[in-house]
C-alpha cells in the first residue's frame, strides 16, 4: 500500500488477539504498523509482533523490489513493534539500526546485544538524510515508554508518531469513528503521561504535518487539526464532551435505581449528554475513557464489608493511577445500617488534582425514599446549575400525558407453572411481522407471570372485549398468581398447547411460543411465534381508554361539605389511585410501577 510515492505500508493485522497488553478487549483486532521509505538510501520504520515474523518479512522483501535496506528506524521498543529487530538484523547484516540511547539499552535486555558495531544513536533535532527525503528526530520520553522517539520526513511532511495517535482495531476492520477507540487507547495506555504528551506536542507543533503514521491504527491524512486538537484536550485533562457520566455498582438493584433516576433528572435539568456505566458489567477501559471525557462525574456505590464495592474500588484506583484531575464529582452512597461509601470514595480520590466534590451527597439506607429522592434532585440541580433550564415551550414538548394517547389494548396472559394455571393483565402487545406471524409481549418483571413465561417459554394471549367487567380486572390484575389460584373451581377451556384460554369477555386468543427475550429493565419483552390463533367473537376490543371511561368505577362524589378525596395518576400507564396519602409501597396494578412514578392529579 502506497502512502506517498516513496513511502509504503508493510504492517500486519492481528485478528487472533483478544486482549491487548493482557487487559484491553480488542474485538476488532489490532494493527501493527511498519513502513518503508524508498530513496537513495532505504529506511524501514519499525518491525512487528513476533507472531507475524514471516508475513512481515515477506511484505518487506516484496516492497524492497530487490534492494537491500540501509536503515531500521526503531521508534519504540515495546515488543509488538520491536520483536523482529534481531531477525531483521540477521537477514540484512549491513543495515544500520537507528534509535535512542535508551532503546539500545533495552535491545541488550531483549536480544543480548545493543548492536554496538552497527548502530546510530539519535536525539532531539538530529537528522538522517536518505537522499531527497530527510528524517528529523524528536525524543518523546514516556509517550509511553522512556526510550520513544518520533521522526518527521521533511519532503512529504509525514510524522512517524510511534504509539501516539494510535487506536485499537485492525486496519481491515471497518470503523469510521477514530475517536472512540483512540480515546480508549489513549487513556488506558498513555493517559497517565499528559505532561509528556504536552511536551512532544510542543516540539512537533510548528511542523507542517500532512500525514501521521502511527504504529497502531489508520494512516491519518485529512483533518489533522481534529486529531491534534483531541490530543491537546486529552493530554491537558480538559473536558472533551459537555455533560455528565454516572458510574455505579449495585448489589440488589437499589443503587442502580438511584443511578438511573439521577440520569433522568440530569437530562430533565438540561444536561446536554449523560452516560451511565455499570462497573460490574461494562468494560472498565471504556469506563475510564468516559471519566476523562466528561467534566461532571457521579459515583454511586454501596458500603461493602466496611469498604466500598470492589468494582468501584478498582475503578477509582485506576483513575488515580491514570492521573485523574480537573473534574466535579457528585456522590451517592448506599448502606443498610452504616453508610460510609461517600467518605471512602472521597478519601480514595484524595491527592487527585483540581477535584471539586458537590455539596449535596445522596445517602440511601437500603432503598430510595422521600428523603433520598429529594437529595437526588438537589444533587442534579447542583450539577446542572450552569445549564439553561428547559423553557415552558421545551416542557410542553415533553408532556408525559402524551404517552396516554398511545393506543393500548388490554389482554389477559394465561400460563401454567406446572401445578396450576395463572393469568395476569398486560397492556403492551404488538404484532411485529406477518410472515411469519410474530408478536411482542411486555410483562413487568414483578409479575409472577413473567417468571412462568421465562421458565416455560409459552403463553396464551387473550384479547379482552368491551364486554369485560371490572371484576375481571380485579381478578387478574390486583392479586398475584403465586399467592392465589385464579382458576380454582372454574371450568376452563384449553388450546392445543394445553394452556387455558378465556372463552368469555374475549374476542380472540393467540397461543405463543417464546423465540427471544429482551431485558428492558423493569419489564421483559418476549418475542414470540404464533402457534395457534382463533377468533371467538365479533365484539370490539377493549382499549385502555375505553377501560378508563366505561369500565373502571368512577370515584364517588363527596357529600356536600365533605373534603374531596385526593387522586394520584401513574405517569407510566395513567392508572388513577383514589386517596391520600399514596402508600410508599403502592404498586400500580396495571403496569406494576411503584409510588415514585405517581403524581397528584389536578
Amino acid at each position: 500500500m502506497k502512502i506517498t510515492n516513496d513511502i509504503r505500508y508493510i504492517g500486519v493485522n492481528d485478528h487472533k488477539l483478544d486482549l491487548f497488553e493482557g487487559q484491553y478487549a480488542v474485538p476488532d483486532g489490532m494493527a501493527y504498523n511498519s513502513y518503508l521509505i524508498h530513496d537513495y538510501k532505504v529506511a524501514v520504520m519499525d518491525t512487528v509482533d513476533k507472531n507475524f515474523t514471516h508475513e512481515w518479512l515477506d511484505k518487506l522483501a516484496k516492497e524492497l523490489e530487490g534492494r537491500k535496506p540501509d536503515y531500521l528506524i526503531v521508534h519504540h521498543m515495546e515488543p509488538d513493534h520491536s520483536a523482529n529487530i534481531l531477525n531483521f538484523a540477521r537477514l540484512y547484516p549491513e543495515a544500520v539500526i537507528v534509535s535512542s540511547a535508551a532503546a539500545f539499552r533495552m535491545m541488550n535486555n531483549f536480544f543480548g546485544t545493543d548492536f554496538a558495531d552497527r548502530r546510530l544513536i539519535v536525539g532531539d533535532g538530529d537528522e538522517l538524510p536518505l537522499g531527497k527525503h530527510v528524517l528529523k528526530f524528536f525524543t518523546a520520553p514516556m509517550v509511553h515508554w522512556p526510550e520513544v522517539i518520533m521522526s518527521y520526513e521533511k519532503l512529504d511532511k509525514v510524522l512517524f508518531s510511534a504509539d501516539a495517535f494510535g487506536k485499537f482495531g485492525a486496519l481491515d476492520s471497518y470503523d469510521d469513528d477514530w475517536a472512540c477507540e483512540a480515546r480508549r487507547y489513549y487513556f488506558g495506555i498513555v493517559g497517565k503521561f499528559g505532561p509528556q504528551v504536552q511536551a512532544i506536542l510542543k516540539k512537533v507543533g510548528t511542523l507542517d504535518i500532512r500525514t501521521i503514521c502511527a504504529t497502531h491504527g489508520p494512516i491519518l491524512k485529512e483533518d489533522l487539526g481534529y486529531y491534534l486538537g483531541l490530543y491537546q484536550t486529552w493530554s491537558s485533562y480538559g473536558v472533551e464532551t459537555d455533560g455528565a457520566a454516572i458510574f455505579y455498582t449495585s448489589v440488589y438493584g437499589h443503587t442502580k435505581e438511584a443511578a438511573e433516576k439521577m440520569a433522568a433528572l440530569l437530562k430533565a435539568e438540561g444536561c446536554p449528554k449523560v452516560a451511565i456505566t455499570d462497573l460490574a458489567r461494562d468494560d472498565m477501559a471504556e469506563a475510564v475513557e468516559d471519566a476523562f471525557r466528561y467534566g461532571k462525574i457521579v459515583l454511586a456505590t454501596t458500603t461493602y464489608n466496611g469498604e466500598i464495592f470492589p468494582f468501584m474500588r478498582h475503578f477509582l484506583e485506576t483513575l488515580k493511577e491514570h492521573n485523574f484531575q480537573n473534574r466535579t464529582i457528585g456522590l451517592i452512597e448506599n448502606g443498610s445500617w452504616a453508610p460510609q461509601a461517600a467518605k471512602i470514595m472521597k478519601n480514595t480520590l484524595e491527592g487527585c488534582k483540581n477535584i471539586t466534590f458537590c455539596e449535596n451527597t445522596v445517602r440511601i439506607n437500603g432503598a430510595l425514599n422521600d428523603a433520598s429522592n429529594a437529595q437526588l434532585k438537589a444533587l442534579a440541580a447542583e450539577l446542572t446549575k450552569e445549564y439553561p433550564k428547559p423553557s415552558e415551550e421545551d416542557k410542553a414538548r415533553q408532556d408525559p400525558k402524551a404517552m396516554f394517547k398511545i393506543g393500548y389494548g388490554l389482554y389477559v396472559v394465561t400460563t401454567n407453572d406446572g401445578t396450576k394455571d395463572n393469568g395476569c393483565i398486560v397492556n403492551t402487545v404488538v404484532q411485529l411481522t406477518s410472515t411469519p406471524n410474530r408478536v411482542a409481549v411486555c410483562i413487568n418483571k414483578q409479575n409472577y407471570t413473567h417468571h412462568i413465561v421465562q421458565q416455560t417459554g409459552k403463553l396464551n394471549l387473550n384479547c379482552l372485549s368491551v364486554e369485560a367487567p371490572f371484576d375481571l380486572f380485579k381478578e387478574y390484575g390486583f392479586v398475584s398468581g403465586r399467592a392465589v389460584d385464579k382458576f380454582a373451581g372454574k371450568k376452563v377451556s384449553r388450546s392445543d398447547n394445553g394452556l387455558v384460554y378465556l372463552d368469555q369477555f374475549t374476542n380472540a386468543y393467540l397461543s405463543l411460543k417464546v423465540e427471544e427475550e429482551l431485558d428492558l429493565g423493569t419489564h421483559g419483552m418476549f418475542i414470540c411465534s404464533v402457534s395457534e390463533s382463533r377468533v371467538l367473537s365479533s365484539a370490539e376490543s377493549m382499549t385502555y381508554s375505553y377501560y378508563q371511561s366505561h369500565v373502571k368505577p368512577k370515584p364517588q362524589k363527596p357529600a356536600e361539605g365533605a373534603e374531596k378525596k385526593k387522586q394520584w395518576v401513574c405517569k407510566v400507564c395513567g392508572y388513577i389511585y383514589d386517596g391520600d396519602p399514596l402508600p410508599e409501597d403502592f404498586i400500580c396494578p396495571i403496569c406494576k410501577h411503584g409510588a415514585a412514578d405517581f403524581e397528584p392529579l389536578n
